[in-house]
């Protein structure tokens, strides 16, 4: 069946509306963000976003646990539409920019309790654990599974970099995985109904949150807590980069005093 809605067409009507509202709110109200180390640690999660989706995106695809509705694509890179990839990008977009609303600074020095450190990285290597376990299982769980085991060692590295900072700006940082989170879930289920893509019934749990798969919503969730964890922790280092002097000379002159 050919969905009334093309995935460039989805982009047009769903992702880049908000994207230029957000971004003309950004612009018109001054906030802590609005300078270039918030903007550097935006391009820095996109070039992030693209290296490490692209190989998972390319193997779920040719598993049969997502496809996409006749005509909805204009072409591919790999098994991985050309609109996908555009998704990459304009996703951490999206999500930066509604971070960008939000003042997640605060004062704390990069030197944080090693056990904090532990906790958060073992907490990333539990997920992990439970993703493998999930993915190597009945085929059920695959989607759920690969996405944990996907999600793990990012949340990992994040974790045990910054997890007390993190558990300080706590409250604008839900915030800012919540807002977009929400969204991109009730227009996800949208394209869903539209057949612009359709989602494995064999590699699902069968549990949907409003007729969503709750692995759809997983993944916005996830791609979320990276983009704004990465963004608020990039921020933090380039803010606290006096405390390392070997990595100084990364500041840039808008940076000094």
């Amino acid at each position: 069946m050919t969905p009334p809605l093309t995935y460039l067409g989805f982009h047009a009507a769903f992702v880049l509306p908000p994207i230029l509202i957000l971004g003309w709110l950004a612009v018109r109200r001054p906030t802590a963000w609005r300078d270039r180390r918030a903007a550097t640690g935006l391009v820095i999660v996109l070039f992030l976003a693209v290296a490490y989706t692209t190989p998972w995106t390319n193997h779920m695809i040719p598993e049969g646990v997502w496809w996409y509705g006749d005509g909805a694509v204009l072409g591919r890179i790999w098994y991985t539409p050309l609109e996908e990839y555009l998704f990459f990008v304009l996703q951490p977009i999206l999500t930066a920019l509604v971070l960008f609303q939000f003042p997640a600074r605060a004062d704390l020095p990069l030197r944080i309790p090693r056990s904090h450190r532990l906790a958060g990285s073992l907490g990333g290597l539990a997920i992990t654990v439970v993703g493998w376990t999930l993915f190597a299982g009945p085929t059920s769980t695959y989607y759920l599974g690969s996405l944990l085991l996907w999600a793990g060692p990012v949340l990992a590295i994040q974790w045990a970099f910054g997890l007390t900072y993190l558990w300080r700006v706590r409250r604008p940082v839900a915030l800012a995985v919540a807002v977009p989170t929400l969204y991109l879930c009730v227009v996800d289920r949208i394209a869903i109904e539209w057949g612009i893509w359709i989602i494995s019934g064999s590699h699902t749990t069968g549990y949907t949150i409003g007729g969503l798969p709750i692995e759809e919503g997983l993944f916005f969730l996830l791609t979320n807590v990276f983009v704004v964890q990465g963004i608020v922790l990039y921020v933090w280092l380039v803010d606290r980069v006096h405390e390392l002097p070997a990595l100084e000379r990364l500041r840039t002159p808008s940076d000094l005093p």
